[in-house]
C-alpha cells in the first residue's frame, strides 16, 4: 500500500512525497448512547483507516486528491476557508482552516488520500481523515500540538466547519487507539484507561447493514431530549449533573420520580449500559470473552427494547450470531437505525461466518450486508510506525 501510494503521488504531482501517515477508523465495543449522558464508552481503533501522502510546494496551493473519489480541489493559500458542498475534501480543508486560525504559518501542500473504511458505515471515516490531516500538518510544519490538541481540533472542525453535532469519542479513539487495547473513556473529563483486549483466537467481525440511516439524526435528537427529561425528574431529589452519575441500584430507588414510561426506559438503558461498560472492562482485562460476549448481547437487547434505536437489519445480524457456536457475542454499534453490528468470531471460522450471516441476512432483509474482519489496531501515526507490515 505504501509503495502504491508513493507511486500514485508521483504520477499525479510529478515529484516525490515527503512522508505518509495513517489514521484508523473505530468501533465502539460497548457503551452506546451514553456519551452525552456523562457515562463511559469503550471504543477501539480498527485496522481499516485513512492514508495520506504529502509534500510541500512553493506555489502557495493546496491540492487535494483521493484514490477513492473523482472530485478534487485546488485552492490557493488564504486567511480562512468555508465549507463548500458535501465533498470529502471539506474535512482536510477544515483542519487547515483551524491551523491558520490558530496563527500557524503554512505553505502550499500536495496531498493524496486513500481510505479503506466503508463510507457511511458508522466506522468514523470523517474522524479518521480529520485526525490524519491534523497529525500530518503538525509534523510537516512543527506546530507543537499535543495529540489531545489534535483530537479537540478535529471535533471542532466536525461541529463548526462541517456542521455535524458529534461528541469527541471518534476523534479520541482514532488518535489514542492502541494495538490489542480498548479505551474506557469518560467523554466529559477525557480521562481514559487502556484496557487489555487480547481477543485470543477471535477477530472482530464488522457487519455493515448497507441500510441508509435516514432516521438516525432526528431520532438521536429525540433520545437526547428524553434523557434530559429523565435527568430533570431525578434532580427533584438527587444532586446529579448527568444520568450516569448514578447506578442501576439508585435508579430503582428513585425511578418513581420519572412518570413517563418511555422516558424511564431511556434512563434504564443509559444507566444500565454504563454499568455494563465497567463490567466489560473487567471481563476483557481478564480475557473472559464469554462474559464480554454476554454483555454485548445484553447491550444490544437494551438498545433494541429500552432505547429503541436498533431495527430489523441490525437485529437479524445479532439473531444469527446467537445461533453460531463460533461467535462469542454481538451487538449493534453506533447510533443505530442501520450502520454496523460487530461480533467476536473465531478467526478459523470467519469465512464460514461471513457467508452464513450474509445468507441469513439476505433471506430476511432482501439484500446483502458487507462483512469485514479486523483486529484492534494502533491510533494515528507515521505510516511506517503504524502499518509496517504493508
Amino acid at each position: 500500500m505504501k509503495k502504491n501510494l508513493y507511486r500514485e503521488f508521483k504520477n499525479l504531482f510529478n515529484k516525490d512525497a515527503e512522508n505518509a501517515w495513517f489514521s484508523p477508523g473505530r468501533v465502539n465495543l460497548i457503551g452506546e448512547h451514553i456519551d452525552y449522558n456523562g457515562g463511559l464508552v469503550m471504543p477501539c481503533a480498527i485496522t481499516f483507516g485513512t492514508y495520506v501522502v504529502a509534500a510541500t510546494n512553493d506555489d502557495g496551493m493546496f491540492r487535494f486528491r483521493s484514490l477513492n473519489f473523482e472530485d478534487k480541489l485546488d485552492i490557493s493559500l488564504q486567511q480562512d476557508y468555508k465549507k463548500t458542498g458535501e465533498s470529502w475534501f471539506n474535512y482536510p480543508l477544515g483542519i487547515i482552516n483551524y491551523f491558520l486560525k490558530d496563527g500557524h504559518q503554512l505553505q502550499g501542500l500536495d496531498l493524496l488520500y486513500y481510505g479503506d473504511i466503508p463510507i457511511s458505515s458508522g466506522l468514523s471515516s470523517s474522524a479518521s481523515i480529520e485526525v490524519v490531516t491534523a497529525y500530518a500538518l503538525n509534523d510537516l510544519f512543527n506546530c507543537g500540538y499535543s495529540k489531545l490538541d489534535l483530537v479537540k481540533l478535529g471535533k471542532e472542525v466536525e461541529n463548526v466547519f462541517i456542521g455535524v453535532n458529534c461528541g469527541i469519542m471518534d476523534q479520541f479513539a482514532v488518535a489514542f487507539g492502541e494495538k490489542d487495547k480498548a479505551l474506557m473513556l469518560n467523554c466529559d473529563t477525557l480521562e481514559y484507561k487502556a484496557v487489555d483486549s487480547n481477543l485470543g483466537e477471535h477477530v472482530l467481525a464488522i457487519i455493515n447493514t448497507n441500510k441508509p440511516r435516514k432516521l438516525a439524526e432526528s431520532k438521536y435528537n429525540e433520545r437526547v431530549q428524553e434523557c434530559q427529561a429523565a435527568l430533570k425528574a431525578l434532580q427533584q431529589e438527587l444532586n446529579i449533573q448527568n444520568l450516569c452519575d448514578i447506578d442501576s441500584t439508585a435508579l430503582k430507588r428513585y425511578q418513581h420520580l420519572i412518570k413517563d414510561e418511555v422516558v424511564l426506559k431511556r434512563a434504564r438503558h443509559v444507566i444500565e449500559e454504563n454499568d455494563r461498560v465497567k463490567l466489560a472492562a473487567e471481563a476483557l482485562a481478564s480475557s473472559n470473552l464469554a462474559e464480554f460476549g454476554r454483555l454485548m448481547y445484553a447491550s444490544h437487547n437494551s438498545l433494541k427494547n429500552l432505547y429503541e434505536v436498533s431495527g430489523e437489519e441490525l437485529d437479524a445480524i445479532v439473531e444469527y450470531s446467537k445461533i453460531d457456536p463460533n461467535v462469542a457475542g454481538a451487538r449493534m454499534t453506533g447510533a443505530g437505525f442501520g450502520g454496523c453490528a460487530i461480533a467476536l468470531v473465531k478467526e478459523s471460522a470467519f469465512d464460514n461466518f461471513s457467508k452464513a450471516v450474509a445468507a441469513y441476512y439476505t433471506d430476511k432483509i432482501g439484500y446483502a450486508p458487507s462483512v469485514y474482519s479486523s483486529l484492534i489496531g494502533d491510533g494515528v501515526g507515521l505510516l511506517k510506525e503504524v502499518v509496517g507490515n504493508l
